[in-house]
């Protein structure tokens, strides 16, 4: 789901796993998302433009968009925090290639 009123409406409910936020976002609608989701557990990470979550929805651009799959949200996370701690998932030496190559 997706616009900061469906995906306040969804937090409240139980039903989000996971709220991403554009980076370019109206404060006062990102910051009612933010003061909501600070009572809770449900993470929040900020990523793209509204443009860049929009197109990646097929929609025009969005502010929120609410993930209600436990798996995806898991996996987005993964994405999200490696993207940003340069640290994680650090890719093996070139010589290793050669030893997993058979």
């Amino acid at each position: 789901m997706f616009g900061t009123d469906a995906v306040r409406d969804a937090v409240r409910r139980g039903a989000v796993v996971l709220v991403l936020l554009a980076r370019d976002g109206a404060p006062g609608q990102v910051g009612k998302l933010e003061r909501l989701l600070s009572h809770g557990s449900t993470p929040l990470r900020r990523t793209g433009t509204r443009a860049e979550l929009g197109a990646a929805l097929g929609t025009p651009p969005v502010t929120a968009v609410g993930v209600t799959h436990e798996g995806l949200a898991t996996r987005l996370l993964e994405e999200l925090d490696a993207e940003a701690d340069p640290r994680a998932g650090e890719p093996r030496a070139t010589e290793d290639d050669a030893t997993y190559a058979g």
